[in-house]
């Protein structure tokens, strides 16, 4: 199993690892500041060697200088804050209303996105998608077929059991496979299983269109997901709330636009086509630009970027529903994708070793 940890993390030390920690807990600090604080756990460190670990932690994008002469401060960088590692059972002992997080839009984070993978990750998701790829070569068609019917499946299980869907992944295939809607449920549920379907299809049908991302693109996918559910189609007018965090998405249907935009733009310039799918499927989430069904289209669109370059989708069947939305709200409010990075890159190892096999 990979280390889950961004590479340039394991080169430092225990000075600069201090420092970084001083620096987070103050939010900017003085280097009289960070000597005195570094004085009391490193007994006759100088003050060269402090500049020397700030300017290898400048080097490494994880903090930034401002200012000049005595005035200089420091600051964590974007780039540390998106991929440092976090303790998600420490950070969630605490009430949303007490974490130290972000309650607005982040504008700056979608400037941010560069080498979210590193060479290990990189290795590793390429190892399983030469397997799958030489996979998906000697299998039949009739087999592909009943493959993707069981991805379809499971997919569609598991990413209405993430919405509070409570139909069982048995229900799911006796309703996708024979039509057949389980007793007990609300006809919505029955509704937004086979929408996910139907996005599905759809989807495989167009998939060479999905190479290039677009608002219209995600827009069509939303639309699919949505059908006869009872919710407004387009860009939403009115505010959201998100359940379990004070992170409050953007409430202007003119700046979810021009977000949107932004990011489709920086999906399409990305030439890794697993950054532009876990890109995506995070910034739609972060974003919320429809009344519903936000998480629901973000999957799907990442989903769609795979297929479009031959990649296998996910089906995230393997998903711990509270760990997705723990995931999901850690980059809401700390604007960090390492959890969700984690998830991603272990259901599409799951995706590869359990579906086209040979």
């Amino acid at each position: 199993m990979i280390q889950f940890i961004y590479m340039d993390f394991k080169q430092l030390n225990k000075r600069q690892e201090l420092i970084l920690a001083l620096i987070g807990e103050q939010e900017n600090s003085s280097v009289s500041e960070i000597i005195l604080e570094m004085s009391v756990q490193f007994k006759d460190i100088s003050r060269i060697t402090i500049i020397r670990d700030l300017n290898y932690l400048i080097g490494l994008d994880f903090i930034e200088r401002f200012g000049k002469g005595r005035a200089v401060v420091y600051k964590l960088s974007l780039k540390f804050n998106l991929l440092k590692p976090i303790d998600t059972d420490k950070y969630f002992k605490i009430s949303p209303d007490k974490r130290k997080s972000r309650s607005k839009f982040n504008f700056d984070l979608l400037n941010n996105f560069k080498n979210i993978f590193n060479k290990d990750e990189k290795k590793y998701l390429a190892d399983f998608l030469i397997k799958y790829k030489k996979n998906i070569k000697k299998i039949s068609k009739d087999i592909l077929k009943s493959e993707f019917e069981r991805l379809t499946i499971e997919l569609s299980w598991k990413s209405s059991s993430i919405e509070g869907n409570t139909y069982t992944l048995l229900e799911t295939e006796s309703l996708i496979r024979y039509g057949k809607k389980a007793k007990g449920h609300k006809k919505a549920e029955a509704e937004m299983i086979l929408n996910h379907k139907i996005a599905l299809d759809y989807i495989r049908k167009n998939f060479n269109s999905f190479k290039n991302i677009s608002i219209s693109k995600i827009e069509d996918i939303h639309c699919l997901l949505m059908k006869n559910l009872g919710i407004k189609l387009g860009l939403r007018k009115l505010p959201v709330g998100i359940t379990g965090t004070i992170y409050r998405p953007l409430d202007n249907i003119y700046q979810i636009r021009e977000a949107l935009e932004f990011a489709c733009k920086i999906v399409n310039k990305e030439k890794d086509v697993f950054s532009k799918a876990l890109i995506l499927i995070l910034i739609i989430s972060y974003i919320q630009p429809f009344n519903d069904g936000n998480k629901r289209t973000s999957r799907f669109s990442a989903n769609a970027i795979l297929m479009a370059y031959n990649i296998c989708p996910l089906s995230y069947r393997s998903v711990d529903e509270g760990e997705y939305k723990k995931a999901m709200i850690l980059f809401y409010e700390q604007n960090n994708l390492s959890y969700f990075k984690k998830i991603f890159i272990e259901q599409f190892e799951f995706a590869t070793k359990n579906y086209f096999l040979v």
